[in-house]
């Protein structure tokens, strides 16, 4: 596994055309700037400011620069020209809880929603480094096509992580324990020897 590192940013992140021009983030601690605010749809979302985690992600999953939203991001290979996404946000709170971010997986893929006592037992539940994660893994279809989602919400430091990997299921499917091992990974910064 290779280490990665994402400096602190000072301003709000540059304009898309500054990002664009930059090479890739081959780093994985994830410092939120100090006033972050990003735009979706029209409205400001508030990302994660405070205490930062880190992890290290495997050699062959491409990063891709962070953005005001996310504190990192990955593109992971298949077949046939084909990929998924890893993206790792952080936001202030609960951000809903975990059957509403849950609830929130399972509409982008498609699937109705489950109720809180299924959500609870959908959630597989680690202890890394001190940690405490709560992992799922759905399939569904996203954009019509067969899509699988596998994540894990970290709440640390006031805010809530999400570490999803989302992609076609031929994609995703393979890199599973890939990932499982990557969130064995994550740890607060202040621990990052």
């Amino acid at each position: 596994m290779v280490s990665y590192r994402i400096p602190k940013e000072k301003d709000p992140a540059p304009p898309a055309k500054a990002v664009a021009e930059s090479p890739p983030a081959r780093t994985g601690v994830a410092t939120p700037p100090a006033d972050s605010g990003a735009s979706m749809a029209s409205t400001p979302v508030a990302t994660a400011a405070g205490a930062a985690l880190t992890w290290s992600a495997p050699a062959r999953w491409e990063a891709k620069p962070a953005s005001s939203v996310r504190k990192g991001s990955y593109t992971i290979p298949g077949g046939g020209g084909a990929a998924a996404d890893l993206g790792i946000t952080a936001f202030p709170g609960e951000v809903g809880g975990e059957v509403a971010n849950v609830n929130r997986w399972r509409g982008q893929l498609g699937l109705a929603p489950l109720p809180n006592i299924e959500v609870a037992a959908a959630i597989t539940r680690l202890e890394v480094n001190g940690l405490k994660l709560g992992v799922v893994d759905m399939t569904g279809a996203a954009n019509g096509a067969p899509s699988r989602l596998v994540g894990a919400m970290v709440p640390f430091g006031g805010a809530t992580w999400f570490f999803k990997l989302l992609g076609p299921e031929a994609v995703v499917a393979p890199e599973k324990a890939a990932f499982l091992e990557f969130l064995k990974t994550i740890r607060p910064a202040a621990l990052t020897p």
